[in-house]
């Protein structure tokens, strides 16, 4: 009994100091999955027990992983002119946008980062977005309202991608899935696509970017 008192004081101290989120890629993920290892579902990962709340900060923390890897691969953007914010704040509500980028020519991309399972193939199945045999196709609601929130608020049109780590690529040529009008890319191609759509789309009026890291703050769960 003294040994779980003492790693449960362990764990509540170890989540104490890692509850202040740092802003970044995916620090608003880790920090959710951190809110969801409390002490008790700590002590029972520690006894080979797993709970739901284990189950979903380890999503979290897939997710959380997922977004620094994307983060990683659009450093060159920066260099290349591009406004690149990631983990970024609606104006209303508790949603966040994994990465908000605006090109050279001023247009504006909301980008979803996922890190899936590469154990079970993505495909496009009677109209449904399957991950092997689960029906996956309400995980990309969120995007779809991410980017008409941005469009909203910069008045501007705005181009919604996701960028998918880890599912075993589409048969389709190009290495991409087409989802309800939205353009899915495996990770390893996101910056040429990104470069593509910068040069095939201009916007009007004045550049966007810096009036969108003004508006869109650094997330902090609520």
């Amino acid at each position: 009994m003294t040994l779980i008192v003492i790693l449960a004081v362990a764990a509540a101290v170890a989540l104490y100091f890692q509850d202040r989120q740092r802003p970044g890629a995916g620090s608003s993920a880790a920090a959710e999955a951190r809110r969801l290892r409390s002490p008790l579902v700590r002590l029972a990962a520690l006894v080979g027990i797993q709970t739901a709340h284990g189950r979903r900060a380890n999503q979290w923390d897939a997710g959380a992983v997922g977004e620094r890897a994307t983060a990683a691969r659009l450093k060159p953007l920066v260099r290349e002119g591009w406004t690149v914010l990631h983990d970024r704040a609606l104006p209303t509500g508790d949603a966040n946008v994994d990465h908000l980028l605006v090109s050279p020519s001023g247009v504006v991309i909301v980008l979803d980062s996922k890190k899936w399972s590469a154990r079970w193939p993505l495909r496009v199945e009677s109209g449904r977005l399957m991950h092997g045999d689960r029906d996956v196709s309400a995980r990309l609601n969120g995007i779809r309202h991410e980017a008409r929130a941005v469009s909203r608020a910069l008045k501007s049109p705005v181009i919604a991608l996701v960028s998918m780590e880890g599912p075993a690529e589409s048969p389709d040529p190009r290495r991409e899935w087409m989802f309800d009008s939205l353009r899915i890319v495996p990770a390893d191609r996101i910056v040429p696509v990104l470069r593509a759509i910068g040069r095939r789309h201009r916007a009007t009026g004045p550049h966007p970017g810096a009036r969108a890291a003004a508006l869109f703050p650094a997330y902090r769960r609520k």
